[in-house]
C-alpha cells in the first residue's frame, strides 16, 4: 500500500511511537467504560493504580461495599480536580475521609531502588479519537494522554499534505471544543496541543475563540518553525523527546504550575496556569545537567530575549538548583537570585512555592543583617534587588567558608554588575586565618576577593548583552589570533518577534523632521566657539515653547485620531513621550494637558521623573504635579483617564506594560538604551496586533544599528587587552602628579586602618601638583585616571593572575580623583543665546517606514581603552557664521513666509491668553464685549511687534479674510466661558 499521508497517518506515528518505544499504554483496550465522560477520568487505569500501589489504603476506604462508594469517590475526585486542578493533585495526592492516596510517584534518583519501583507503577497512557462530549457524542478529539488515569495533555492534529496545519487544529480547539467539556475546563490537563508536521502551538486554558496559543517550537535560523529533520518530521520531538515518560514527569515535578494573581485594588485572586516553552524547558535542563556534569565555578550567559519568560526561567532554574546533587551532598549551600525587577522576588517566591521539594525555602534579604540570618537559618533560596544588594554586602563579614553558592543575575548588562560581582565575591569568598599575613598576602587576598568566585557559578540572563557582560559571563572561543565570546544559550529577538511572543516595534516608525530658522538680534557681529555654540543653539531650539507646543499638539493629535479612534488593544491602547531632561518634560506634560483641555479629550496625561525640579520659583516633584503619590504612577497608568505618560529618564527600562501601543520620542537615544527604550512597546497581549512610534529626533540608521547586535546572536569580537592598562600608567606617570612611594604609603595606611588624617595629606599634595598642569595635562590626567579605575575593576574580575602594583594604584585613584577639580575650560560660548531668536519652526511628518533588521548575528567591540586627548582649540567664528551654519545642517529648506506667520501666531495667543486687561474682561463682563476687547488687544499687540512679526503684520493689514479670521480665532482660543456663582441667599 503507498504511504499513508493522511492526518490519520500521523496520528499512526505518533501512537506507534509512544507505544512501542515510549511504554505507553494503548487506551480503549478494555472496552468504551475506561473513560468516564461524567468525570473524565479513566477510571479503569485509575483504580488499576490504586489497587497496585496502595492497596492497603484503598482498602480502608471499602468503596465495594459501601452505598454509590465508587461513585461519591469519584464525584469527591472530580471536584478536587475541578477547585485545585491536575498539576496540585498529581503532586500532593488526593484526601478522602481519613485516607490520603498518591496518584502519581515522582521521579526517582539512582540511589533510590524503591523510589524508582514505585515511578516504573505510573501507568502513561494514550487514548485515540476519545469521544468526550455528553451531549454531542459523536465529537472526539485526536488523542489523549492520560496519567494513572487521569487526563494530562489533549492534542488537534493537521497535515501539511492534506492542506491543513496547525492554525486549522487551533481553529477547531477555538470553536469546536467547549471549556464547558469536563475535559476541556481550565486546570484539567496541563495543555492542550496543536500539531501539524511543521509546527507545534500550545495553549494552557481554553477560553473559546479567546483561547491564546503559542509556539512550542525549537525555532530554525534564530527564528521561528522548526529546522528540517533528517531522521523524520520536523515536529517530532514533540513525541520523541517532550512525551517521553520521564520528561513528561519532569514537566510535572519541576515546571508546570497554577499561580495566583491578586489584584491589589479589589484583593481578588486570579489563577493562571502555566507550560513552560520549549526554549524554557531547554535552557533549563541544559544548565541542570552541564553544572552537576562540571560542578562548581563556572559561567553562564543567556541571551533570552525580551518576552521570553526569564522570571519563570530563573524561577525554575533556582529551584532545581537547589536539587542537584555530588555525593549524596547538595551541590550548592545557597542560591542567591539578584534582580532590577521588583516584582520578581514575588513571582520567584510564588513560583518555587508550587514544588513541594524546596517549599518555604525562600527568603528575601534587604539588608546584611537579614542575609547573614538567611544564610545561618539555611535557607536555600535568597533573593534580592541588585541597587540593595551591594549596600547589603558593605556590612557582610565572612560568613560563608567552606559554602558553594549559585548566583543568578536578572538582566546581567546592568551598570552596576560589575561592582556587584566583586562585593559579592568579597563578602562570600572563604575566610581564612589572616594572622600570618604580610602586606603583599594581604594585597593578595584583597585582589582575590575582588575576583569572579572559586566557590560559586554565575547564571547570567540579560536580552542585550554588552561587551563586558559577554567577557566576564560568556564563553570563550579561540579563532586565529582572537578570543570570541558566545552566548551559553539564546532565544533571539528575533524568534521571539516571528513567534508573536513580543511585537516587532520597528514595524510602523514614522520620523519627524524638525527644521529651525534662528536669527540674530542684535547688530554687531561677536565671536564665539562654533563647536559650542551649535550645541548650545541646538539645546535652545529644541527647549523652545513653540516647537514643544507644535509637538503636544502632534502627540495628542495623533493619539486621539490614531490609537483612539482606531480601537487599538481594544480601546485601552497608552501612549508614553519621552523627553531628553526634566525641564522638557514639565514643558510637555502642561503643553499635552493643554491639547487635551482644547479639545475636551476624557483623557489625562502623567509625569514621571525622579527628584525635585524648580518651577517659577517653586521646588515641585512628579506627585505634586500628578496629585498623587509617586509610586501609585504604574497603577494609575492602567485606568482611565490617564493614558498618556511623560517621562524623563524613568519606565525607559523594565517596564512591562502589555497596554502600552505608541511612544512619541524626543530625546537622542544610541546603542542599548534605544533598544531598550522603545522594547518597552514590545509587550504582546491579547487584542494587541501592532505598536507605533513617532521619532522627533533619531536618524532611522541609528535606530537600525542598535537594534542589530541584538536581533540575533550577539558576539564579543575579542578580549580587553590588559597592556592598555599600562599604557594609561605611562600617561599619568609621565605628569608627575604622584609618585610611586606616595601610592605605596596611603595604600599601607588604607588596609591597616589608619586615621583619615594620613591619608588626605597625601592626595592634596597630589592635587597640587594636579593643579601646577596646564588644562591640556589635566584633561589628560584625569580621564586616564578615570578609565584606569573603570578598565581595572572590570579586568580584576577575570583575569588568571594578579597585579599588586595595579591594584595599589586603583585604591589610589579612586580616591584621589574626587579631589581633582575640573579642568578649567573656559565657555567661549556663553551669551550666545541672548543673541539670537526662534524665527520660524516646521515638521515634516516622514513616511511610515517598517525597518527591515539584517539576518545575520552582530559582533560588538571589547571594552575600549585610552587615555583621555587633550583639549582641542576652540574653532572661533562670527554669530553671522555660525547661525548661518546652523540653519544649515538644521533648516536647510525652503522657508516661507507662512512658516514665521505660524509661530507669530503661536506666540500672539500667548500673550493675549495672559493680558490682564482681557482676562478681567473675561471674568466681569458679558461675551461680546470680552470678544470687542479680544479685538482691540490682538491689534494693539500686532502694531507694538509690528518689526518683529513683519509677515504677520503685513498680512494682517493686508489681507481683510485673513484679518478677520485671525481675529475670530484668536477669541475662540482663549475665550473660556466663566464659572458663574449662582445667588442663593433668598
Amino acid at each position: 500500500m503507498p504511504t499513508d499521508t493522511t492526518e490519520k497517518g500521523l496520528e499512526d506515528i505518533i501512537i506507534k511511537h509512544l507505544t512501542a518505544n515510549n511504554g505507553y499504554e494503548l487506551g480503549n483496550l478494555y472496552g468504551k467504560d475506561e473513560y468516564d465522560k461524567e468525570y473524565a477520568i479513566d477510571i479503569t487505569r485509575l483504580f488499576r493504580f490504586l489497587k497496585t500501589t496502595q492497596a492497603r489504603e484503598l482498602a480502608k476506604l471499602d468503596l465495594d461495599n459501601t452505598p454509590n462508594g465508587e461513585k461519591a469517590f469519584l464525584t469527591r475526585l472530580s471536584n478536587d480536580l475541578k477547585k485545585h486542578g491536575v498539576i496540585d493533585l498529581l503532586r500532593n495526592g488526593f484526601r478522602y475521609n481519613h485516607v490520603k492516596l498518591e496518584l502519581y510517584f515522582v521521579l526517582p534518583s539512582k540511589e533510590n531502588p524503591e523510589a524508582i519501583k514505585l515511578w516504573n507503577q505510573n501507568i502513561f497512557s494514550v487514548t485515540r479519537q476519545l469521544q468526550y462530549s455528553h451531549d454531542q457524542t459523536k465529537l472526539a478529539v485526536d488523542f489523549v494522554i492520560f496519567l494513572n488515569g487521569l487526563p494530562t495533555m489533549t492534542f488537534e492534529l493537521k497535515n501539511n499534505l492534506t492542506k491543513q496545519n496547525v492554525h486549522d487544529a487551533i481553529y477547531q480547539y477555538q470553536t469546536d471544543r467547549d471549556p464547558s467539556d469536563l475535559l476541556f475546563s481550565f486546570k484539567r490537563c496541563l495543555v492542550h496541543f496543536a500539531v501539524d508536521d511543521n509546527e507545534v502551538m500550545m495553549c494552557s486554558e481554553l477560553k473559546g475563540k479567546s483561547s491564546w496559543f503559542l509556539p512550542f517550537n525549537k525555532g530554525h535560523k534564530d527564528g521561528k518553525g522548526n529546522p528540517p529533520n533528517p531522521d523524520g518530521l520536523k515536529t517530532d520531538y514533540l513525541w520523541k523527546e517532550t512525551l517521553k515518560k520521564e520528561e513528561l514527569g519532569n514537566i510535572i515535578q519541576n515546571f508546570a504550575q497554577v499561580i495566583a494573581e491578586e489584584n491589589e485594588d479589589t484583593g481578588k485572586k486570579k489563577e493562571k496556569q502555566i507550560f513552560p516553552r520549549y526554549h524554557q524547558l531547554d535552557v533549563v535542563k541544559k544548565l541542570i545537567s552541564d553544572t552537576a556534569k562540571d560542578g562548581v565555578g563556572h559561567k553562564y550567559l543567556i541571551q533570552h530575549s525580551a518576552g521570553s519568560g526569564k522570571s519563570n526561567s530563573i524561577a525554575w532554574l533556582a529551584h532545581q538548583l537547589v536539587g542537584i546533587q555530588l555525593d549524596t551532598k547538595a551541590l550548592f549551600d545557597t542560591i542567591i537570585v539578584v534582580t532590577d525587577r521588583v516584582n520578581l522576588d514575588k513571582q520567584i517566591k510564588n513560583t518555587i512555592r508550587k514544588f513541594m521539594q524546596v517549599n518555604d525555602s525562600v527568603g528575601h534579604a534587604s539588608n546584611s543583617g537579614e542575609l547573614r540570618q538567611l544564610l545561618a537559618e539555611g535557607k536555600k533560596i535568597i533573593i534580592t534587588i541588585i541597587h540593595k544588594f551591594q549596600y547589603i554586602l558593605d556590612g557582610v563579614d565572612t560568613f560563608s567558608k567552606n559554602q558553594n553558592f549559585a548566583i543568578i543575575i536578572d538582566e546581567a548588562h546592568s551598570s552596576q554588575s560589575g561592582r556587584l560581582s566583586s562585593k559579592m565575591s568579597e563578602a562570600l569568598s572563604e575566610g581564612d586565618d589572616e594572622e600570618n599575613y604580610d602586606i603583599e598576602d594581604k594585597i593578595i587576598k584583597i585582589i582575590e576577593g575582588k575576583k569572579m568566585l572559586k566557590n560559586a557559578s554565575y547564571f547570567a540572563f540579560t536580552a542585550t548583552p554588552k561587551n563586558k557582560t559577554l567577557e566576564m559571563f560568556g564563553h570563550s572561543s579561540n579563532e586565529g589570533d582572537q578570543t570570541k565570546f558566545y552566548p551559553y544559550h539564546k532565544y533571539t529577538m528575533k524568534q521571539a518577534i516571528e513567534e508573536g511572543f513580543i511585537l516587532d516595534v520597528l514595524k510602523h516608525y514614522t520620523p519627524i523632521n524638525s527644521y529651525y530658522k534662528i536669527i540674530k538680534t542684535i547688530e554687531n557681529d561677536p565671536h564665539f566657539d562654533k563647536k559650542k555654540a551649535q550645541k548650545k543653539l541646538k539645546w535652545r531650539v529644541e527647549s523652545d515653547e513653540h516647537p514643544i507646543k507644535k509637538k503636544a499638539n502632534i502627540i495628542v493629535d495623533h493619539f486621539h485620531n490614531e490609537v483612539v479612534s482606531r480601537g487599538k488593544i481594544k480601546g485601552n491602547a497608552r501612549a508614553m513621550v519621552v523627553t531628553g531632561n526634566i525641564k522638557r518634560a514639565i514643558d510637555y506634560f502642561f503643553a499635552i494637558k493643554v491639547c487635551l483641555e482644547d479639545r475636551r479629550s476624557q483623557f489625562k496625561a502623567i509625569i514621571a521623573y525622579s527628584g525635585e525640579k524648580e518651577i517659577n520659583g517653586k521646588m515641585v516633584s512628579e506627585s505634586d504635579l500628578n496629585d498623587f503619590p509617586s509610586n501609585q504612577i504604574e497603577k494609575k497608568f492602567k485606568t482611565d483617564p490617564y493614558r498618556i505618560l511623560v517621562v524623563a529618564d524613568k519606565f525607559q527600562t523594565g517596564f512591562d506594560e502589555p497596554l502600552l501601543h505608541t511612544m512619541y520620542i524626543d530625546k537622542t537615544l544610541t546603542s542599548i538604551a534605544a533598544v531598550q527604550t522603545l522594547s518597552r512597546l514590545n509587550r504582546a497581549m491579547p487584542g494587541k496586533r501592532d505598536t507605533f512610534i513617532i521619532d522627533f529626533v533619531n536618524q532611522v540608521d541609528d535606530v537600525t544599528e542598535a537594534f542589530s547586535k541584538y536581533y540575533k546572536t550577539t558576539i564579543l569580537s575579542d578580549e580587553t587587552d590588559p597592556n592598555k592598562l599600562n599604557d594609561l600608567i605611562g600617561i599619568m606617570t609621565n605628569l608627575q602628579v604622584y609618585t610611586e612611594v606616595e601610592i605605596d604609603i596611603l595604600y599601607m595606611q588604607y588596609i591597616n586602618n589608619f586615621s583619615r588624617e594620613t591619608l588626605d595629606p597625601i592626595l592634596d599634595r597630589c592635587v597640587e601638583k594636579y593643579n601646577l598642569l596646564s588644562t591640556d595635562d589635566q584633561i589628560k590626567f584625569k580621564g586616564s585616571a578615570k578609565n584606569f579605575t573603570r578598565t581595572y575593576n572590570f579586568l580584576v574580575m577575570i583575569l588568571p593572575y594578579n597585579s599588586i602594583e595595579w591594584e595599589k594604584l586603583a585604591t589610589f585613584l579612586t580616591f584621589l580623583i574626587p579631589k581633582l577639580p575640573s579642568p578649567i575650560d573656559e565657555d567661549l560660548a556663553e551669551g550666545i543665546l541672548e543673541t539670537v531668536d526662534l524665527e520660524s519652526y516646521r515638521t515634516e511628518k516622514q513616511s511610515t517606514i517598517s525597518i527591515d533588521l539584517p539576518d545575520e548575528d552582530a559582533e560588538i567591540d571589547p571594552i575600549p581603552i585610552s587615555g583621555s586627548g587633550g583639549k582641542k582649540d576652540p574653532e572661533m567664528e562670527t554669530l553671522s557664521t555660525i547661525l548661518e551654519s546652523f540653519n544649515h545642517i538644521w533648516g536647510n529648506i525652503n522657508w516661507t513666509d507662512s512658516d514665521k506667520i505660524k509661530k507669530d501666531i503661536e506666540d500672539l495667543y500667548d500673550i493675549i491668553n495672559n493680558d490682564e486687561k482681557y482676562q478681567n474682561t473675561i471674568k466681569n463682563s458679558d461675551e461680546q464685549t470680552a470678544r470687542e476687547v479680544c479685538k482691540s488687544v490682538t491689534e494693539e499687540e500686532i502694531l507694538k511687534k509690528m518689526t518683529s512679526m513683519m509677515e504677520l503684520f503685513r498680512e494682517f493689514s493686508n489681507n481683510s479674510e485673513f484679518k478677520q479670521w485671525l481675529l475670530s480665532e484668536m477669541f475662540r482660543s482663549t475665550y473660556k466661558e466663566p464659572k458663574r456663582v449662582s445667588n442663593n441667599s433668598e
